[in-house]
């Protein structure tokens, strides 16, 4: 069952029955999704900012916005406007389509995966993952790769609170480590 229909023909019923909303414009969804590529790299090396480049497009299927410093850092050699980072943010069916191939296959693809950590959720029920190699992406070929890098995803939700977002993404069916999910009951 695709992500989407999940979220309208269970998931909505079941977040609906457990917190008592009234409608279901009221319960907690997915907003959008932003991958980031960040760091030190795109100042020390000047080819790596085409290698995350065309990385960041071939996992999101969209051109990515380069990010440009606002301000200089002098021990860090950055000065106004240098670019930083790269960013993508997906909505609507896309952002669907991201979050259920993230789900399925690359997280189960990610090196000694054991299950997601709750400190990446904030207070306001929104998600952060990080991924420190960007190869367990299936879109991304390891032997086309020559410089490894990391990644992140932010997830963000409508969810007032974290009791609420942790709810949301249980039920989409992010796999949260064992451990943790016992002392957050």
């Amino acid at each position: 069952m695709r992500l989407m229909e999940k979220y309208k023909k269970e998931i909505i019923p079941s977040l609906k029955e457990k917190f008592g909303y009234p409608n279901d414009l009221a319960v907690p969804r997915i907003t959008k999704v932003t991958v980031n590529i960040g760091g030190g790299k795109f100042v020390k090396d000047s080819g790596f900012l085409e290698v995350a480049e065309e990385a960041l497009k071939k996992i999101t299927g969209q051109a990515p916005v380069k990010t440009k410093a606002k301000k200089s850092i002098s021990s860090f050699k950055i000065r106004v406007g240098m670019v930083i980072g790269l960013k993508v943010t997906l909505r609507k069916e896309r952002m669907y389509d991201f979050m259920e191939k993230l789900i399925n296959i690359t997280l189960p693809r990610t090196r000694d995966f054991r299950g997601l950590s709750m400190k990446g959720m904030d207070e306001q029920g929104n998600f952060n993952i990080g991924f420190s190699e960007h190869i367990a992406f299936p879109e991304v070929n390891p032997d086309d790769m020559d410089k490894i890098h990391g990644l992140e995803v932010c997830v963000t939700t409508t969810a007032g609170t974290k009791a609420e977002g942790l709810e949301l993404f249980k039920l989409i069916g992010i796999p949260f480590k064992q451990s943790e999910e016992k002392v957050a009951k």
